[in-house]
């Protein structure tokens, strides 16, 4: 049995270009954080992540492909983000703004908005965002974990 196999897998984006890049950055040491629409868990009725958790980096054909760590999470105001989460995303944003223009794209897509079931939803400063910061522990067959 490998090691992800009881793991809950980690999503970033939506399978495709963006996922792909995204986890080349995590396997790459350059995406450290993500964050989360705080709503979003609560539609999909998922619980928050916690400190200390793992889970299972998928690419987009969702084969397993690194074993995270979460190190933190916490619960924000977007309007709160700092420099140092915005920049450990590994996207290379060089400000606060450049992140977050960023991520009310993504955040106002139709995909977003169609999997948030509104077409219509938006966020503001006082959206609640779910950061995290991880650490890759291995791969996904476990070694290193």
């Amino acid at each position: 049995m490998a090691i992800y196999d009881d793991l809950p897998p980690c999503l970033l984006g939506f399978p495709g270009e963006l996922r792909d890049r995204l986890v080349a950055a995590v396997l790459s040491g350059a995406k450290t954080t993500t964050t989360g629409l705080l709503e979003q868990y609560e539609r999909e009725g998922e619980p928050l992540p916690e400190p200390g958790t793992r889970a299972v980096l998928v690419d987009s054909a969702e084969r397993p492909l690194a074993v995270l760590e979460r190190t933190e999470v916490r619960v924000l105001r977007l309007a709160e983000v700092d420099l140092r989460h915005a920049v450990d995303e590994g996207e290379g944003y060089a400000s606060v703004a450049e992140w977050r223009a960023s991520h009310e794209g993504f955040w106002h897509s139709a995909e977003l908005r169609a999997a948030m079931g509104d077409p219509h939803f938006t966020v503001g400063d006082d959206t609640l965002v779910v950061t995290e910061r991880f650490r890759i522990l291995g791969d996904g067959d476990g070694a290193g974990a």
